[in-house]
């Protein structure tokens, strides 16, 4: 059986997601890594985290990402390798296997944490409901087609040859209608998905002019700060910084939540962060009782104080 495991990358540069996958496709025997588009150099990489054969697939429509140009590229890989498909739970790794389904007629399981293969079900672990719950389920089709849920497992090397094959497939015109055609550079700097540190507000910090001292702790530290959706919702911070179910998953070193009660929709945002402190005047708060750390207080007296001490240092 081959295992195919989909590269997520923007032009060459890869989404760290990719290495998670692939690490959770080696439970169930060797893998092959499959890029969209002309980039070869990622071979090294994908090599040292396990993939025997490097397929790179190349055609005009591949040199940006298109979800119709990938998913009909990725199910051409799959007939010419007689092979089954993972990719990792990224939006773009979501939205490809989703429309793999459709040309497949075939259903996809999205968000697995554990998989264990069989001679012809498997035996799959996935999150459900935001995060609230897991679901122990067999996929019985003959085409297995999966997506990992992101930061359920930590993503380790295990070096292998990755041979580096060259896959031409052919591709309608069609599929160009939703090709990424422009961009819009964002300013440079610590994004909420790649700061080690976030500082998160939510109702409690009271109101926009109090995020303030969020924002200022957060660049004394190299954090990048983020909300709580009813923060978004009451108009005091963009939807860009909302953390959650609905918003962005984070998975920082540190998560510091000011304020934030800690519903199930914002702790599936921000529970792959290695280390929650809390601050809160609730001390029965869900977030309270579910972080590492927590300071019982108010936040707006206990920012500002922080602020003062790291100053001072």
């Amino acid at each position: 059986m081959k295992l195919l495991v989909l590269v997520d990358h923007d032009r060459g540069v890869l989404d760290e997601l990719t290495l998670q996958a692939m690490t959770a496709a080696r439970s169930i025997g060797s893998i092959e890594a499959v890029v969209m588009g002309a980039y070869p150099a990622l071979a090294p990489i994908l090599a040292e985290y396990g993939a025997e054969t490097v397929h790179v697939v190349t055609h005009d429509l591949l040199s940006d990402y298109g979800s119709e140009a990938w998913a009909d590229a990725l199910v051409q890989a799959m007939l010419i390798l007689g092979a089954q498909a993972i990719a990792p739970g990224t939006d773009r790794g979501n939205e490809v296997m989703a429309h793999v389904g459709a040309l497949l007629n075939s259903p996809v399981v999205a968000n697995c944490n554990e998989i264990t293969a069989g001679d012809g079900d498997w035996s799959i672990v996935r999150t459900r409901w935001g995060g609230s719950l897991l679901e122990e389920t067999t996929l019985t089709a003959d085409r297995k087609l999966l997506t990992i849920t992101p930061h359920a497992v930590v993503a380790e090397p295990a070096p292998a040859a990755g041979t580096v094959q060259m896959l031409e497939v052919e591709l309608n015109e069609a599929v160009a209608r939703t090709i990424v055609a422009d961009r819009v550079t964002a300013d440079g700097g610590i994004t909420l998905q790649t700061a080690p540190v976030v500082v998160a507000g939510g109702r409690g910090v009271g109101n926009p002019e109090n995020f303030a001292a969020l924002d200022e702790l957060a660049g004394l530290i190299g954090g990048a700060v983020g909300c709580s959706r009813v923060v978004t919702n009451n108009g005091w911070r963009s939807h860009a910084e909302q953390v959650g179910q609905t918003g962005t998953r984070v998975a920082p070193d540190l998560y510091i939540a000011c304020g934030i009660s800690g519903a199930i929709q914002h702790w599936v945002g921000m529970m792959g962060s290695k280390r929650v402190l809390a601050i809160n005047t609730d001390r029965e708060a869900p977030m309270v009782t579910k972080a590492d750390y927590a300071v019982i207080g108010d936040v707006n007296e206990i920012v500002p104080a922080v602020i003062a001490a790291i100053k001072a240092r």
